[in-house]
Formats: C-alpha cells, structure tokens, sequence
C-alpha cells in the first residue's frame, strides 16, 4: 500500500492547534512561513494591482470615456489591439523587440560560449588577462555602450558629429541608428551571460569524458559535437532564455539608438504613454512584455523537459586537461585581439577622448580640447551651454550620492535576502514550500526592467486598501524596494548555489550536539556562506549601480542617479558630458569590484 492510501486524519482543532505551534515554535517554519508571505506581498499582489488598473477608468479618459473614475472599462486594451493606432502603439514597437532581441541571442550566444571554451578549456595562452577582459563587459552599463557607439558613428542627423563622420568618412543613419546598432552594441553586452554561464558548466566537466572519446579515435569537432555541447547544452539554453528576455525588454540601448529616428521598441513605446499617458495602455504594454518573456521561459522548459540529464560531478573526482589548439592557437588569439579592440578598447577610447573634446567629431587636435566637461564654469565655456563641468554641478554630486546610496543599500539587503531564500530553496528540495519559494521568486526575472517598475509604478503611485499600502510616489524608499525586488531572482540563485555547498550532515551533527536552530546558522553557516555572500552581493551591486532601464519611470529632481543624469544630457545633446558621467559610472563599479575582490574574494563568474 502506497502512502497516498493511507487513510487521511481528520483535521480536529487539537491537530490544527499542534500543526500551528510546530510552524510557530519551530524557527525554520517562521522563516519559511513570513519568507512566503513577504514575496507573495512584494511580487504577486504588485502584478494583479497592475492587471487590474488596466481595467480600471482612470480621471484623463473620461473625456473619451462615458463612465466615472473607477469603472470597469475595457478601452486601454481597445486602444492597444483593435483602435486606428494599434499599429503604431503595438504591433511595430512589438515587431521592433523581437527583432533586436532575435538577433541579439543569435549573435551573443554563440559568442559567450566559445569565449567560454576558449578561456575554461583550451591551452590558449595569458588567461588570467583575458578572462578579466571577457567579464569586464558585464560590468559596464549597456547604455554606456550605446553613448560609446554614438561617439564613434554618430552623424549630424541627432545634431552632432561622431569620431568618424569627423574623419570625413560619411556614415548612413541605418549603421549608426536603428536596428543594427542596437542588436550590436546588445550583442557586444549581453554575450557575458552567456559566457558566464557556460564556463561555469565547463569547469564542472571532467575532461576525461572528452579523453575517452580521443581514445575511440573522434576529432576535436567530434568531441565538441557530441560530448561536449550536450553537457552544457542546458547552460546555453539558460543562457538563450536570459539573452532574449531581456533584450526584448531592454530600454537604455534602444532609447539612445532608437529614438534618434522614430525607431521604437515595446520598452519605449511603453515610456511614452506612462510619462504622457493613458497610462492604462503602458500598463497593458507591460504585461505583454511579461507576456511575451513567460512565453520564451515555458518553451525553453518544454525543449529541455525531454532532454536527458547528464551528470558532470561524481564522488570519483575529476581533473581537467586542456585541448591544445594546435596551428589554430595563433588564429584563435586573433580573433580574440581583434574581438576586445572592436568592442571595447576603440569604442571606449574614443568616449572618454570625447569628454575632452569642444566640438564632437572635430579631431583631438589641442585647439578642440578641454577640461571644461569636467572643471569649468558656465561663463568660461568656449560655445553655449547651459551647465558648468560635471564636477561644478550640484546635480552630479546629488546623483553620485543617490547612487553610492541606492547601490549599498539596495544590495546588502538584496544579498541578505538572497542567502535565506537560497536557505530555504536548497533545504526545501523537492518539498512545496522550497518549489514555491524558487517559482514566487523567479517571476521578477521574467519581466523586463522597465515593466517590473511599471508594476511598482502602478500599485504605489496612490494609497490601496484604506492606507494599509502607502503611496511612495516620487521617495527614494520605492526606488531601493524595486531594485531590491527585482534582484530577487539573481541573489536567490547565488544564495542557493552557495547553501548547495555546505552539506545538511553539518546542521545535522550540530543539532545531535544540542545546538539551537540560531547557534548553527551564526556558527556554521554564516561563517560558511561569507564567501559566496560577497560574491553574490558584487552581483547585485554592480546590476543595480548601472541600472536605468528598471528606475527611469521613478526618477523625480531628488532621487536621480548617475546612470539617468548621463542619458538626460544624452537627450539633451551635452553628449561630452553624458560620456563623463558616464566614466564615471564605469570607474565606480570597477574600483568597488576590485576591492570587493581583494579583501572578500568575491569573483561575480562564480556566483551564478
């Protein structure tokens, strides 16, 4: 008899009380219980609120609308799929996302994965170099990339020059707007998850699977296509699922190289009308972006649902030995020489030139260089402008604090949060509450950065239930819960990679010993998890400290960080500037990487 069978006790009010003192006396079940409670609060009841205003007749449409403030209504949808402007309001931008983030995954994948190879596998010479090189892209902005793009193409269409219409070398607006300067500059940012992800799956490997097949006399292309890219093949789909959904949903990139030219993406056609209204019908944008990402994940569970598991770790042990590259050594650190130059030294060369430079495009002759940019007052500027140096300016400093702020906080609390829900995931495996927990946490993982705050927009943006949810409109407090929210998903993965690896006979021979639940997390686990929690809180940190596309629908004259003052006076057409702050940003987050390195270890290619 199978213990489904077994008849059922009844539920007597004696059984119920027992069944809540063992959740309430039992440390454990408390932290299950408000852990659950707590995301049901941050993630599910912000999702329906969302739902439900696009059903809700807002005071600006009733004008266009018979009814009063409050009515059910179906017009934002109306206006979205079926109205005269449903084109231009859906299906274009919607076509435009799928296009950028189509292209971007074909190209960024099969990038990061063979840089992955090239780094974790092969004899290919100076690694340790390379290997920073190839995560550095990770940790700068992909907006930053698109002001970088725009300092080497930009042609007079947006009212100045780049570095090579400057040289006298005429550049269409198709290369330098549009589609394929942002399914590029995408591209050269989003191709670190890919390689982040699968080098992590190919330390696992040991290389004696691969030795076997050299053995039975299979070529290296043999190997590589039948022993080696079936065991990583779920760390690329992983990596496909993540590259797609978030470039579908990308806005800074596509703002800066799109808008220039009338050219927009779901993400911000979706800005538009949450800035200028009807709301109602960003709001419904927002969750065909969610829509669309919840599509990508179930289809990427259905392709790997029939795949076979493969095991990369036994209690053999294993070692791992390189694949010499033979003649193809010296083509292969070409291609990566090449590869580093094109997308990171040139056009980063050229942005930080440009800070330094009167007029755009106009040569680094000294006569066209300044420190202005930098140091100089309004009355010393050499042509109009309307704001001094971006170390003069009160604004700078405001934002370089509402970011070291918002990055510190944000993240410690992220981090923290992180390790009790990888707790929870890695001890509650296979049990209710561990699946519910890792499926209530990966939902802000599906929506893209600029939907997830709609979603936050929209439900603190006015008081709900009586006051029992505050309106935190325009505060600084909205802008660190949605980032800490949002980042839910990557702390959570860090926090359950790191807990995975201390074994439960720890906890179980302390608690023989008669030591409390409380003893053995400060005494063992704690200790144990420092590691892997600095690790996974630089992953936060750098997430959060270049963030724009998650806060730019928050931003009021108060709480402004770096990232959204650079892309306000890209819009504005102080393009040196923008590039300023925009080193800035970068130098921020490298100077706290390397420290963070040094003193904790932490090493953000591990934490995933």
């Amino acid at each position: 008899m199978s213990k489904n069978d077994l008849p059922r006790k009844p539920l007597t009010k004696k059984r119920l009380k027992n069944l809540i003192l063992n959740v309430v006396r039992n440390p454990f079940n408390m932290i299950v219980l408000v852990s659950l409670i707590v995301l049901f609060c941050l993630i599910v009841i912000p999702l329906l609120t969302m739902v439900k205003e696009t059903f809700t007749l807002a005071q600006s449409e009733l004008r266009r609308v018979d009814g009063k403030v409050g009515d059910f209504t179906l017009y934002y949808w109306w206006y979205m799929l079926a109205s005269n402007m449903n084109k231009a309001v859906l299906w274009e931008p919607l076509m435009h996302s799928l296009v950028c983030g189509i292209f971007t995954t074909l190209i960024s994948v099969p990038l990061g994965s063979v840089l992955a190879w090239l780094m974790i596998r092969t004899d290919i010479p100076g690694k340790k170099v390379l290997g920073l090189l190839v995560t550095v892209p990770y940790m700068i902005p992909s907006w930053t990339k698109a002001l970088a793009w725009l300092a080497v193409f930009r042609t007079p269409t947006s009212g100045a020059n780049g570095f090579l219409w400057g040289l006298g070398i005429p550049i269409p607006d198709w290369l330098a707007y549009g589609p394929i300067a942002i399914v590029l500059c995408m591209s050269m940012h989003y191709y670190a998850f890919s390689y982040i992800q699968v080098s992590g799956a190919l330390r696992s490997i040991n290389s004696e699977l691969e030795e076997m097949g050299e053995i039975q006399g299979a070529n290296k292309a043999q190997i590589l296509r039948h022993i080696t890219l079936p065991l990583i093949m779920p760390s690329v789909l992983s990596a496909l699922v993540m590259t797609i959904s978030k470039s579908i949903g990308t806005y800074g990139v596509a703002a800066n190289l799109g808008n220039r030219i009338g050219y927009y993406t779901l993400a911000t056609k979706m800005r538009v009308f949450i800035d200028q209204g009807p709301r109602g019908v960003g709001y419904a944008m927002s969750i065909v972006l969610v829509g669309l990402a919840a599509l990508i994940l179930m289809s990427n569970q259905r392709i790997i649902g029939v795949r076979k598991s493969y095991a990369t770790v036994g209690g053999k042990g294993g070692r791992s030995t390189l694949m010499p590259l033979g003649k193809a050594k010296k083509p292969m650190m070409v291609f990566l020489g090449v590869f580093l130059f094109l997308a990171m030294v040139m056009p980063f060369f050229v942005l930080i030139m440009e800070t330094f430079q009167i007029t755009t495009g106009a040569g680094y002759g000294l006569d066209n260089l300044t420190f202005y940019n930098w140091i100089g007052t309004v009355d010393e500027a050499q042509k109009y402008t309307n704001y001094p140096g971006i170390f003069r300016h009160d604004k700078f400093w405001d934002a370089l604090w509402n970011t070291v702020r918002l990055s510190l906080i944000a993240s410690i609390i992220t981090a923290f949060c992180g390790q009790f829900l990888g707790y929870i995931s890695s001890r509650g495996r296979g049990k209710w509450y561990g699946n519910l927990t890792e499926q209530l946490v990966f939902v802000p993982y599906l929506m893209s950065g600029v939907a997830f705050s709609t979603m936050y927009f929209s439900m603190f943006s006015r008081p709900h239930l009586g006051g029992l949810i505050p309106s935190l409109y325009g505060s600084f407090t909205l802008i660190v819960l949605t980032s800490v929210v949002k980042h839910f998903p990557f702390a959570s993965r860090s926090g359950t990679a790191n807990m995975l690896s201390i074994s439960v006979e720890l906890e179980e021979a302390a608690d023989i010993a008669g030591a409390s639940f409380w003893k053995r997390m400060s005494s063992i686990i704690i200790p144990l998890a420092k590691n892997g929690f600095i690790s996974g809180f630089m992953l936060v940190f750098i997430s959060i400290a270049k963030e724009l596309d998650l806060i730019i629908i928050m931003m009021t004259p108060t709480t402004r960080t770096l990232s959204y003052l650079a892309f306000t006076y890209s819009q504005e057409g102080y393009n040196q500037m923008s590039d300023a702050i925009s080193v800035c940003v970068l130098f921020y987050i490298l100077l706290c990487y390397i420290a963070a390195n040094k003193i904790g270890g932490a090493d953000i290619s591990k934490s995933w």
